[in-house]
């Protein structure tokens, strides 16, 4: 059985839908930003390390790198209890 319909093959009744959504979609990409806040700025400054702390961490290294560091395996672990304790 043959039905002849509308001579419309290409007829979408949802056209006019669709295009209005990926207009809203290309407006949504084109209006996107990011805005930080003050206080955001502010802990990414306070992560930073200071000059003195990384002063600190490079005498460690070059103690590490010539073999001159010794660990105090009684500290470690002591600090460890208090860690794990608290």
């Amino acid at each position: 059985m043959k039905i002849n319909g509308p001579a419309h093959t290409n007829f979408n009744p949802y056209k006019q839908q669709i295009q209005k959504q990926t207009e809203v979609k290309k407006d949504i990409q084109t209006k996107d930003q990011i805005e930080i806040s003050n206080q955001a700025k502010q802990l990414q400054e306070n992560g930073k390390a200071s000059e003195k702390r990384a002063a600190y961490f490079q005498e460690i290294k070059q103690a590490v790198d010539s073999g001159e560091y010794k660990v105090n395996p009684e500290k470690t672990a002591q600090k460890m209890i208090d860690f794990w304790s608290k």
